[in-house]
């Protein structure tokens, strides 16, 4: 029999995938424990929230590693190759150190009785990765929910961050934005700050809750000193304490996640962080993010948006509305069966000439025919395909010879697939 710790990275996280979806916090405490807590030497921010989490993620690593940080970065899901999800430096870690880090790992996961699911093995990759790294100030990010996420194992963060509390995964989370601020609250740590960017107020009230029983002070979104002054396809400037500041990043929704990075570097600012005005506008300036309205190409654009749940859509349908006014766009789109996809059409109507339907590569993706059929009902006009190579390259000529946008919009997962079927001469 083959001996774990001479698996391939991949043989490795096969295995674990073998465990499914489980929530709970036993198999990784265990895990962890075995590897010596790597979790507990490092300075970390933990986000949560329904949207956001990565871009807001993303500018904050941006931004403390301009203020002379070593950062690393845990987000989830991968989005080109498993080896994405770690960042150090904002770059991703190679093949060679995920394996280098998962044979090690193996000794101790061979060992327990229950064994970790795939995710709960990540998420101790990163933290062993981190710390291997020397790294001093860390971003991760909960998987789904906060309180039974294999990443609520953080004794005393930094900051907890919950980016909003929005309706998605209800049938692990709940129906009702209250019921899963319950969950997201559940990483709020006694004692250390948490920040809060929503304006849900049933999930600000179960939050605030939350953070008055732990002793832990509540801060919440300040926007009256920012003032937006122009949003377009190649990214957002607005002025924040009589400073001009620009990002690349695109869509709309952006403008939330700004606002929630501003307020939460003054959190970090008041806890001993030093991070200038220049770090600030330097790392927002150079910050990078991929599948979130993110512009592919031109002639035609081609941008790929990883909106997926109905406020997501919505909000990318605001940016199409901001960037494309008066005119309709070309349509990819591929979501997962859980989601709430009979809304789409409502929530898109007027914006699209035509939608072309495809499964990402997940056995939870929902079929593109039944996909399609509901773009047809709510009137979008829809053509669905079994292969998502054959509709990207539909998706791409209809757009090309129409001299239209082409926006794919929907599940991470079919990111990778996506630009690898798309055409770039």
């Amino acid at each position: 029999m083959q001996k774990m710790n001479d698996m391939t990275a991949s043989e490795l996280l096969k295995k674990a995938a073998a465990q499914g979806s489980v929530l709970g916090l036993s198999r990784v405490s265990e895990l962890l424990r075995r590897m010596g807590d790597p979790q507990d030497s490092l300075n970390i921010i933990h986000i949560s929230g329904t949207n956001g989490k990565g871009s807001f993620g993303a500018m904050l690593c941006s931004v403390l590693r301009a203020a002379g940080y070593r950062t690393g970065s845990f987000s989830s899901p991968a989005i080109t190759s498993v080896t994405d999800c770690f960042r150090i430096n904002g770059t991703e870690i190679s093949q060679a150190e995920l394996d280098r880090c998962l044979g090690d790992i193996a000794v101790h996961w061979d060992a327990m009785e229950e064994k970790p699911t795939e995710f709960e093995v990540l998420t101790a990759a990163a933290f062993d990765i981190f710390r291997r790294n020397g790294c001093n100030a860390v971003t991760v990010e909960c998987g789904m929910g906060g309180d039974l996420d294999s990443t609520n194992v953080i004794k005393s963060p930094l900051l907890s961050v919950i980016t909003n509390v929005q309706k998605d995964h209800c049938s692990f989370l709940g129906n009702t934005t209250a019921e899963i601020a319950g969950h997201k609250a559940g990483i709020i740590k006694p004692g250390r700050p948490v920040y809060f960017g929503g304006t849900d107020l049933p999930a600000l009230e179960v939050i605030s809750a939350r953070a008055s029983e732990l002793g832990s002070e509540l801060f919440l979104r300040r926007e009256n000193e920012v003032s937006f002054i122009s949003s377009d396809i190649t990214g957002i400037s607005f002025m924040y304490r009589g400073e001009l500041m620009h990002t690349p990043l695109t869509g709309e929704y952006q403008k939330d996640n700004i606002i929630n990075l501003l307020c939460a570097v003054e959190i970090l600012r008041g806890q001993g962080m030093d991070i200038s005005s220049d770090a600030l506008r330097d790392g927002l300036e150079n910050v990078s993010w991929h599948g979130r309205f993110e512009v592919l190409r031109h002639e035609p654009t081609v941008i790929f948006d990883g909106s997926h749940n109905p406020d997501g859509i919505a909000s990318a349908a605001e940016s199409i509305r901001r960037y494309f006014p008066g005119g309709k766009v070309v349509l990819l789109i591929g979501v997962m069966a859980d989601k709430e996809y009979s809304l789409y059409s409502s929530l898109l109507g007027g914006l699209v000439e035509k939608a072309f339907t495809v499964r990402p590569d997940n056995k939870r993706a929902l079929a593109p025919e039944l996909l399609a059929a509901s773009l047809r009902n709510g009137g979008i006009p829809a053509e669905s395909f079994a292969h998502l190579p054959d509709g990207v390259r539909a998706a791409f000529s209809f757009a090309r010879d129409n001299r239209l946008p082409l926006i794919a919009m929907g599940s991470l997962y079919m990111y990778r697939e996506f630009t690898l079927s798309l055409p770039w001469e």
